[in-house]
Order: C-alpha cells, then structure tokens, then sequence
C-alpha cells in the first residue's frame, strides 16, 4: 500500500535506557581471580510491561543487531525499556523505540554512522521507524519508509489530548477492510501538505484536511471507535479530532476547555486511556527529550 502522511512527534513516549556490556576479565566464574577469554556474545533485554516479548523479535533487539551488523562494531548492550505506549496505538511505540536504540548504539559505539545511514537502515526494521530519525516532522510516502524531513519542523508545545481505547486493531485488518473508493482525491502533495506547513498552526488547518483514509475502514472493524471520535468532536476546546495511523488512539488538537468535566466522561472510563501531550522536536546532533 502507497501511503502519505504527516508524522509529528510528541512529548509521549517510552524510555529506554541503553548501557555497554563490559565483561571483568578480573572474576571468572567461581569468583576468583583471574583471567578469561570468553566474551559477551548478546544484548541483555528487559521490560516492566507483560506481554512484551524480551527474545530477539523485539525490535530494540533487532536495531542493536542491525547496527553490529551493519557498522561492523561488535559491542553489546543491557536495555531496559521502560513502556508508557500502549500496544496497537497507532502512535508509532514500537518504532520508536527500534529508532532510539539505533540512535543510542550509534552513540555507545562512537558514532561511526551517519544520520543519513541510519536512516537508510532503519528501512529494513520496519516502515515508521525511519520517521524517529527526523527532527520531529516529516512527510512520509511509500510504505512510510521514504521519508522528507520537515524543515524547520512543525513549532513545538502545541497541545493535543490522546484518548486510546483498551481494545486493540490490527493493522493488516484494517487495511483488509479497505475500500478504495472512500480514498480522499485530495493531492497530498499540492494540497494537503502546504496546507499544514503554511497555516500558522496546526490548529488553524481547516477541518477538511484532517484525512485518514484508515478511519472508515477502522471504524467499520470497531464501531465504538467511531462513537468515541464523534463524542470528542462535541468536547469544547478541541479545534480538530482524528484517529491516529490504524487505530485505535484519537488524538485531539487543542485542551478541554472544562478539564474536570472531560476527564470524569473519558478519564474515569475503565475502558479508556486519557493522556496529554504536546508538539516536540530535536536539535541537531542531540535526540528527543520530555517537555519540562
């Protein structure tokens, strides 16, 4: 499938945190002293979620991979990924975590890739993780792998709501439910792009270009998912409303104009996620940090 989306970054995200592993050639085995020729052969892999798997299918694992393959630079790492995304978001969790750690390797290593190799690599994990390589907004076609970094990205701290509710959806599925004459004819190129970059805000895009084309095919899997955008779109505060890749997060452009009474109809829903977040971005040579 062609694709063609705005990716944006925000403050909202995972942690992982990336050490060496450096064998002490002091202690063998039975704890005396002494010296050993054996040597540390794989990355050490936990996470405080269940669920997630810890063997070499976990992304994390496979960029730390990659990168030993690919740099030629054999060196190991303890990670430890400290998970706030929730599983089939369609906010990109997994992916940006496969891009950190790529980045943090590189780091670790003493950088002997470019930005623009890693982008380049980053392709063969996976189509959305060549977008955390940019400084926070890009114009992705392709699979999502060819990427045009926005330059100077979208300003940071504009603030949007992120609702994700606990039942998940499957990419493949949504694409399967696909029908290509509900596609928007709009040019994303000519059209919908310049419409972002030149409004003076992303708020201030008109409500016809807030497309994704995912959204009807998604909200005939999962029908809730449609009353829930509905029921948002009636928050006062939120300028724009729109689910986010396949599902199943909505994000909503804007603040609750009476956060109390918004977070007692979705905050205290069992069934309902409530997170709040803004724009960020990253300068050059440094990766994203957390808004203060």
């Amino acid at each position: 499938h062609e694709l063609a989306s705005l990716f944006q970054a925000i403050g909202f995200g995972d942690t992982l945190e990336l050490t060496e592993l450096v064998r002490n050639d002091n202690d063998d085995d039975d704890g005396k002293e002494g010296t050993t020729t054996e040597s540390i052969t794989e990355d050490e892999f936990t996470c405080n979620m269940p669920g997630v798997p810890v063997d070499s299918t976990n992304l994390v694992l496979r960029a730390l991979e990659l990168m030993r393959s690919k740099t030629g630079v054999q060196k190991y790492f303890k990670a430890n990924l400290i998970k706030q995304v929730p599983a089939q978001a369609g906010l990109g969790g997994g992916s940006a975590n496969a891009a950190t750690a790529m980045w943090a390797a590189n780091t670790l290593m003493g950088n002997p890739a470019t930005l623009e190799q890693m982008i380049e690599w980053s392709g063969e994990l996976g189509s959305d993780i060549t977008f955390f390589l940019s400084r926070g907004t890009a114009f992705c076609t392709g699979r999502g792998e060819i990427m045009t970094p926005i330059e100077p990205p979208l300003p940071t701290g504009t603030k949007l709501c992120i609702v994700k509710p606990d039942i998940g959806l499957s990419t493949p599925s949504v694409f399967k439910a696909l029908d290509y004459d509900e596609l928007s004819d709009l040019n994303a190129d000519e059209v919908l792009l310049p419409a972002f970059l030149n409004a003076n805000g992303v708020e201030n895009v008109p409500s016809e270009y807030y497309i994704n084309d995912l959204e009807p095919p998604a909200f005939r899997c999962v029908p809730e998912l449609g009353e829930l955008k509905k029921s948002l779109q009636k928050v006062t505060g939120f300028k724009h409303v729109m689910m986010s890749g396949s599902g199943t997060s909505i994000f909503c452009i804007g603040e609750p104009e009476d956060k109390e009474a918004f977070m007692k109809e979705f905050g205290e829903t069992e069934d309902l996620q409530v997170f709040f977040s803004e724009f960020i971005g990253r300068e050059e040579g440094e990766w994203f940090r957390r808004p203060e």
